[in-house]
């Protein structure tokens, strides 16, 4: 990471620790990622009897009812999509800190320099993810169950039916999404890690990672999910010719979604999201910090 002074590796290296630290987060925690867009994707409290009425409910009626294999329903998806995405975020991270300093003529990182690469490395991260992010969400949705055989099958009939760009539904939320966690994420690290005694050895360097990661991970999922509400909204919504559709714009959706269910709907699966991305992302820090330290101890 850029406020990392060892950090110094090529950018393949910076690549790499990447896509192991996403990997390792997502097979660890992608349970509940389905269980977060279950319940962002129930409109007000939802039809009696096949309703969730909170994250142990809907782990519990999708194992009762679909059985457990549900739980990573799509997962073809992100893990194709983990790798080029969390390589391009801590990759990302770190190349932009470096043009920031040397645009703003700062020789270390600061707190505002750290929030200012997180949200630019959130912008450029999130041109990569969309068309997985849609095809993720349309197969995590159970009305879809029947619709796809699985994450190719899901991008084709996207394409035929809706059009290639229709791949890139939900950008602009996805940008608003993942410049507000990045932003936060690595803002908070970079202060949490100032405020921590220094380690003295690898293993209180990992807890101290996992410390951190896990506060950023918070702070990030904290700032960004109304976004993610409604981006799971606008891409889980087809494009039909000549109809409107209901979820289109990100701020837009927000103000929709408050006036119809309550400004409490905005953070609809806050708990798995939360659970998810605040362990996880000092999972990632951890991994990512790991396998950079062996990528510098090889060299």
């Amino acid at each position: 990471m850029s406020n990392d002074k060892k950090t110094g590796l090529p950018f393949i290296y910076q690549f790499f620790s990447g896509a192991i630290a996403g990997v390792s987060e997502i097979l660890v925690m992608y349970p509940l990622d389905v269980v977060k867009t279950r319940v962002q994707l129930q409109v007000g409290k939802g039809q009696s009897g096949e309703a969730y009425t909170g994250m142990l409910d809907c782990f519990r009626k999708i194992i009762k009812n679909e059985g457990v294999s549900t739980l990573y329903r799509g997962i073809t998806a992100p893990i194709m999509m983990e790798a080029p995405k969390r390589a391009t975020k801590f990759a990302a991270n770190d190349e932009w800190g470096k043009f920031y300093r040397g645009l703003f003529g700062v020789e270390k990182m600061n707190q505002q320099l750290s929030v200012l690469t997180g949200a630019t490395a959130g912008a450029t991260e999130s041109f990569v993810v969309v068309p997985f992010e849609l095809v993720k969400i349309r197969l995590q949705d159970r009305n879809n169950a029947s619709m796809y055989k699985g994450p190719l099958d899901c991008a084709i009939k996207i394409v035929r039916s809706e059009g290639v760009l229709a791949l890139y539904n939900g950008l602009e939320a996805t940008l608003w999404r993942h410049i507000t966690w990045n932003a936060g994420y690595f803002g908070v690290i970079f202060k949490v890690r100032a405020l921590m005694p220094k380690a003295e050895t690898p293993t209180g360097q990992t807890v101290n990672d996992l410390i951190a990661g896990t506060i950023g991970g918070t702070a990030g999922t904290i700032l960004n999910t109304p976004f993610d509400v409604v981006k799971s909204r606008i891409q889980n919504t087809a494009r039909v010719e000549g109809v409107a559709r209901k979820y289109n714009w990100a701020f837009s959706s927000i103000a929709t979604v408050a006036k119809e269910e309550g400004p409490a709907a905005l953070y609809k699966g806050f708990v798995p999201k939360v659970l998810r991305l605040g362990p996880g992302g000092g999972i990632l820090l951890v991994v990512f910090t790991a396998c950079m330290d062996f990528f510098r101890s090889i060299q």
